[in-house]
């Protein structure tokens, strides 16, 4: 098996970071911009209290900005944005609402090649040029990988 050289997995994973950063910024800016607006789209799948969760989900999708461009927590932050993008897949774009759109099965599928760059990452961690703050301690992790 062949290995990438420093310098290229260096750039991979900030560029891979930048990438998420910037899908989650463009949502997270979309929400504040009109948040009413997504309040409706979520009250169009039936769930209660949709201006909370507009509001919830602009804050998550901001901490997820913020660990993607600081590399801090990380692999947390990955896994919970695959859950998140998981959710989203099924909640807007499920198997429920194919009947009204064939294109609604392709956004559907168009969220797991999100979620498995987002695994990948998390398997990865954040690379270089990283703030090391995590949940989990690096040596638990080690420790845990070798039991």
């Amino acid at each position: 098996m062949t290995t990438a050289s420093p310098v290229l997995a260096r750039i991979a994973t900030t560029a891979g970071r930048l990438i998420f950063a910037g899908v989650f910024a463009m949502a997270t800016s979309f929400k504040f911009m009109d948040i009413n607006a997504t309040a409706g789209y979520i009250a169009s799948i039936g769930f209660p209290e949709p201006l909370f969760f507009a509001w919830a989900a602009a804050l998550f999708e901001l901490a997820l900005v913020a660990c993607f461009l600081s590399g801090a927590f990380f692999r947390e932050a990955a896994v919970l944005a695959a859950a998140y993008v998981l959710f989203l897949a099924v909640a807007f774009h499920g198997p429920a609402h194919w009947g009204a759109s064939q294109a609604e099965f392709g956004f559907f599928v168009d969220h797991f090649t999100f979620i498995a760059g987002l695994l990948f990452a998390a398997a990865h961690g954040p690379g270089a040029f990283a703030v090391n703050l995590c949940l989990v301690s690096r040596s638990r992790r080690l420790v845990q990988a070798h039991a």
